[in-house]
């Protein structure tokens, strides 16, 4: 047993009985590796990674070559879900050496810690021209021996270019004029040709959800009345449901498919997808009314409280794409089971979810929605209503009879910024359904949060695992959470959380800025074991950290009349200039912000005492971007609330672009005029 025995991470326990002598990423390891001059090797994954898994059984568990990892390196595990900062760090130095990237990451670095070498999944023996990995360590060895000025300057190499890629949008102006609803259709049309038009979702295969690129499909369609734009992410989002990528059974969509279909996924279910997505089809039921994205919401609520929900009201990371050792064979059906289990009513649910023979996937059948109750129904000389009966109660059985099998394993530990995203979903969820099990189940996380993560000194951590706090909160923690606060508050009518809200964005302004760029660290100033301190621009599985810190300064720059905090969100946009328009793909969750921001975002304020019941009432509305204020009563130190009879009796103000409407006494009035009105943000 080695080092890895006493962490806390599901991940690095899962190696703690290799025989490589593994250790934690620390100044123990650092040390070691400058007094022994031995290179670190640095090897970089999750708990539910599958190729992690498939390496270590191949080789980290080989005990000839541990013996030689152990004798030439100094051999560090890191779980990139605790250290993000390092890990983005390595995986750009790796995409710089070989333009490619992905888990495990296992990375070559001189004791000063700067990489030399690195690469992903090394197989245990050559195969189509790929090292395996013992020819790898071999290499690297002999290279660090006898070519070491080479390597010393290679490590520079890529160290310069890291600090040179981290100086994106520095001393660079807004362009003026240069973002305009004109330019939100355009990067509109540019974002639809890389649609996938006949499955959904956008370019080739791993296809992921790219829940933001969608969510502003809706905006644009929404509130600028792209029918194509609108058109295209409702599709996507159906597709996605129908398809193997949802579990038809138990609720909750898995990362990503592995085909264009939507049909095969890669199995394994992270908090933070469910999150996004959860957030996507809210608001596409707000969109339409439609009762299936209704349900769908109810099923995710079923899938977190089932297999994600800590007793006391946090939510554990993820579940695992294997069990019992084989990919997806927890979700997976041969027909003859099927048969077995429902007995008559296996033809109807067959029909209606691909149960195959031969099966869809791999020789077995991965549950999608292929059937048409209608169709079906006239096919058999059936009521639609007996179709969608056999249907529901097939599921249920199925259901019963997954539950008897091997479970994927569950990274239990708990991160702050996943769940602050979850909770935001929560608020949302509840606030587009009316579904009260909605708001106890954000209640209870956010007391979970400000319980479980917040340091006596008021600080901040990142992560939560049998009862211990880890790690400084990052900046996307941060940025999640005020966002969180500022969204529970639209559904509360706490001013407590906004007031929350402020002074946390107060500490991220003091302790991640960047006196040369608007753009925000990652990391806090007194993060001291990186070699550089990145900043993260790009949308990736997880929004921006710098996109939604610029969405809460746009946010709470206009409900505290903070012009430095608007002005700062302004240039953040900005600074991306023409990318934002050329690659909106690659900046979903910018493109929103800039539907904020363009013409200047929409203030809906609840005031007077039945504020938190008309915002209710109107909840449903689609209102993409909005700031939605319910204050019951006024809160103490705050004169913004201009309208003379605001508190005296229950109003409700619509401002945009300091202009602000008539007051309006109900909230029917208030839809009608909210339809009116065209509101980009």
């Amino acid at each position: 047993m080695n080092r890895l025995s006493l962490e806390t991470s599901p991940y690095l326990r899962q190696h703690a009985h290799n025989p490589v002598d593994w250790y934690p990423w620390g100044e123990e390891a650092l040390q070691k590796a400058r007094v022994e001059n031995k290179p670190l090797l640095v090897s970089i994954g999750y708990s539910t990674c599958h190729w992690c898994h498939v390496m270590e059984r191949e080789s980290f568990e080989d005990a000839d070559v541990a013996a030689f990892m152990n004798a030439h390196f100094v051999n560090v595990k890191i779980d990139r879900e605790e250290r993000p900062d390092l890990d983005a760090i390595y995986m750009d130095a790796l995409q710089a050496m070989t333009g490619q990237g992905g888990w495990p990451l296992n990375v070559f670095l001189l004791p000063d810690a700067k990489p030399f070498y690195g690469g992903t999944y090394f197989p245990p023996r050559a195969v189509q021209g790929r090292a395996s990995w013992m020819e790898v360590l071999t290499g690297v060895s002999k290279a660090f021996r006898e070519r070491r000025h080479e390597m010393d300057a290679q490590a520079e190499n890529l160290t310069t270019h890291l600090i040179e890629s981290n100086r994106f949008g520095e001393k660079l102006k807004p362009e003026p004029g240069l973002f305009t609803e004109e330019s939100l259709i355009m990067m509109g049309k540019t974002l639809l040709k890389q649609a996938d038009e006949r499955y959904g979702g956008f370019g080739r295969p791993p296809k992921f959800p790219q829940s933001f690129s969608i969510r502003f499909l809706l905006q644009l369609g929404g509130a600028l009345e792209q029918s194509d734009a609108r058109t295209h992410g409702l599709f996507s989002l159906d597709r996605m449901i129908d398809g193997g990528i949802y579990d038809q059974l138990g609720g909750g969509f898995a990362r990503y498919s592995t085909d264009a279909e939507w049909l095969a996924p890669h199995f394994e279910k992270m908090l933070y997808d469910n999150a996004l997505l959860t957030e996507a089809i809210a608001e596409a039921y707000q969109l339409t009314g439609r009762e299936k994205y209704k349900r769908i919401l109810r099923q995710i609520r079923g899938f977190l409280g089932r297999e994600l929900l800590h007793p006391d009201g946090g939510f554990y990371s993820a579940l695992d794409a294997d069990s019992e050792g084989v990919e997806g064979k927890f979700y997976v059906w041969d027909q003859a089971e099927v048969q077995t289990i429902l007995g008559a009513d296996s033809e109807i649910f067959s029909m209606y979810y691909e149960v195959l023979p031969e099966g869809n996937w791999e020789h077995v059948n991965v549950l999608r929605v292929i059937g048409d109750v209608a169709s079906i129904a006239m096919e058999k000389a059936m009521t639609e209503e007996a179709v969608e009966d056999i249907v529901e109660k097939s599921r249920q059985r199925l259901m019963s009879a997954r539950d008897q099998r091997i479970r994927p394993g569950l990274d239990h530990k708990i991160l702050l910024g996943w769940n602050a995203l979850m909770h935001s979903a929560c608020s949302l969820a509840y606030r587009a359904t009316g579904e009260s099990a909605w708001f106890f189940l954000g209640k209870r996380n956010l007391e979970f949060m400000m319980d479980r993560f917040q340091s006596p000194t008021g600080d901040w951590h990142h992560a939560y695992t049998d009862e211990q706090r880890q790690g400084v909160a990052f900046l996307d923690d941060r940025a999640y959470l005020i966002r969180a606060w500022i969204e529970w508050h639209s559904v509360t009518g706490e001013w407590e959380w906004l007031e929350q809200a402020r002074k946390l964005t107060a500490d991220v302004v003091e302790r991640f800025s960047d006196p040369d760029s608007p753009f925000f660290y990652f990391a806090s100033v007194e993060q001291q074991d990186l070699i550089v301190r990145k900043k993260e621009i790009y949308d990736g599985a997880l929004p921006s950290s710098n996109a939604v810190m610029a969405e809460n300064l746009l946010r709470l720059g206009t409900i505290f009349d903070r012009a430095d905090w608007r002005d700062r969100a302004e240039r953040m946009v900005g600074g991306l200039g023409q990318a934002l328009l050329r690659y909106p793909g690659s900046f979903g969750y910018w493109c929103r912000v800039l539907g904020m921001q363009v013409g200047g975002p929409t203030e809906v304020a609840f005031l007077g005492s039945d504020a938190v019941e008309w915002s209710k009432q109107i909840g449903g509305a689609y209102l993409p971007g909005a700031i939605l204020l319910v204050v019951p009563t006024r809160p103490e130190g705050v004169t913004r609330f201009s309208v003379a009879e605001a508190f005296l009796r229950t109003v409700v103000q619509v401002c945009r672009k300091n202009t602000c409407l008539p007051p309006v006494y109900s909230p029917n009035e208030l839809l009608i005029k909210l339809k009116n009105q065209s509101f980009p943000g």
